[in-house]
C-alpha cells in the first residue's frame, strides 16, 4: 500500500471531490483518480461514491479515513524523529488574511527560499477559513482571537488607532472623547465594541454605522471616502495617512493592539515545517 495513495484518499475525503483534492495537492486529476482506484483495488472495497457534484465517503470510507489519517500522521512524526535536523520536505499549506498579505507574503517567500525542498502553498482571504475542512496545515490570523478548538500561538501584534478623513472632520468634527463617537457614523468589521484606555481607565463604546466589512482595506477605503470613522491597525493606515486621505483622531485615548496568531488544527504532533514557520514569523513580528 502506497503512502501517497493514503494521503490522496484523505485529501479527496476532506475536499469532497477529486478536482478540489487535485488543486490542494498540485497534481492532475488523472493522477488523483489513479491513486484512488489503486487503493480501492488493493483494499477490495469502495471508499468513495462518485457523482457529478464530487465524491462522498461510503461507510467503508468513513471507517478507513480515520485509520489513514492516523497512519499518515504517525509516519510523518516518525520521519521527523529519525531526521530532526534534516531538510524540510513535503507540502506546507498556509492560509493568511488578504488585507495583511503584503506584510506576511515576504516572510513566506523568505521561508520558501530557506527551504528549497519544501513546497509552500499559501492562500489569502479575509473570510473565515476552515483549516481542517479545507486542508491547511496552519493559518495566520490577525485580531482578537475568539475561543475555538484550534491551537494558537501569539507571535506579535499590530497597534490600532482611530481614524477619520479630512472631509469627515470638516463636515462632522472630530471626536474628542469616547462618548463623542456615538455622534458619528462608524465603519466596522461587524457588531463590536471599541475599548479605549486613558491611563488606567478603560471606556467601552458600541459604535453604530451602516458600512461593515471583513476586509481591513475596505474599511480603510470607506474611512478615506468619508463614510465614517473607524479603528484600523496602523500598518494598514500608513499609506492612507501618508497620502493625507485619513488622519488619526482622538489620540489621547488608546485602543488595544490586535494580536498576530498562528493557528493550527488540534493534535499532539506539531509538524516540524509548521514549527519552523512559527519561529520565523515570531522572529519577524515579535
Amino acid at each position: 500500500m502506497e503512502l501517497e495513495d493514503l494521503r490522496t484518499f484523505v485529501e479527496v475525503a476532506d475536499a469532497g471531490g477529486v478536482s478540489s483534492a487535485a488543486r490542494r495537492l498540485g497534481v492532475a486529476k488523472s493522477i488523483v483518480s489513479r491513486r484512488l482506484f489503486r487503493l480501492e483495488d488493493e483494499l477490495g472495497s469502495q471508499l468513495l461514491s462518485r457523482n457529478t457534484r464530487g465524491a462522498a465517503l461510503t461507510e467503508a470510507g468513513v471507517s478507513f479515513r480515520e485509520h489513514a489519517v492516523r497512519i499518515c500522521g504517525e509516519i510523518d512524526a516518525a520521519r521527523e524523529e529519525l531526521s530532526p535536523e534534516g531538510d524540510l520536505r513535503g507540502l506546507l499549506r498556509v492560509a493568511g488574511p488578504a488585507s495583511f498579505g503584503q506584510h506576511f507574503a515576504p516572510a513566506l517567500a523568505a521561508f520558501a527560499q530557506q527551504h528549497p525542498l519544501l513546497q509552500v502553498h499559501s492562500r489569502y482571504s479575509d473570510r473565515y477559513v476552515d483549516l481542517v475542512g479545507e486542508g491547511f496545515d496552519c493559518g495566520i490570523r490577525v485580531g482578537y482571537l475568539p475561543d475555538s478548538n484550534l491551537v494558537a500561538r501569539r507571535i506579535g501584534s499590530f497597534s490600532v488607532s482611530l481614524y477619520a478623513s479630512p472631509h469627515h472632520v470638516t463636515a462632522r468634527g472630530a471626536p474628542e472623547k469616547p462618548a463623542d463617537i456615538l455622534g458619528h457614523q462608524a465603519v466596522m468589521i461587524g457588531t463590536e465594541s471599541w475599548k479605549f484606555a486613558n491611563g488606567k481607565k478603560t471606556i467601552s463604546v458600541n459604535p453604530q454605522g451602516r458600512f461593515k466589512s471583513d476586509s481591513a482595506i475596505a474599511i480603510a477605503e470607506a474611512i478615506a471616502a468619508g463614510v465614517g470613522i473607524g479603528a484600523l491597525p496602523d500598518v494598514i493606515a500608513e499609506p492612507y495617512v501618508a497620502s493625507r486621505a485619513i488622519a488619526p483622531v482622538m489620540t489621547r485615548y488608546r485602543l488595544p493592539e490586535v494580536g498576530i496568531f498562528v493557528v493550527r488544527p488540534p493534535g499532539a504532533h506539531l509538524a516540524r515545517k509548521v514549527r519552523a514557520l512559527i519561529d520565523l514569523l515570531a522572529e519577524r513580528f515579535g
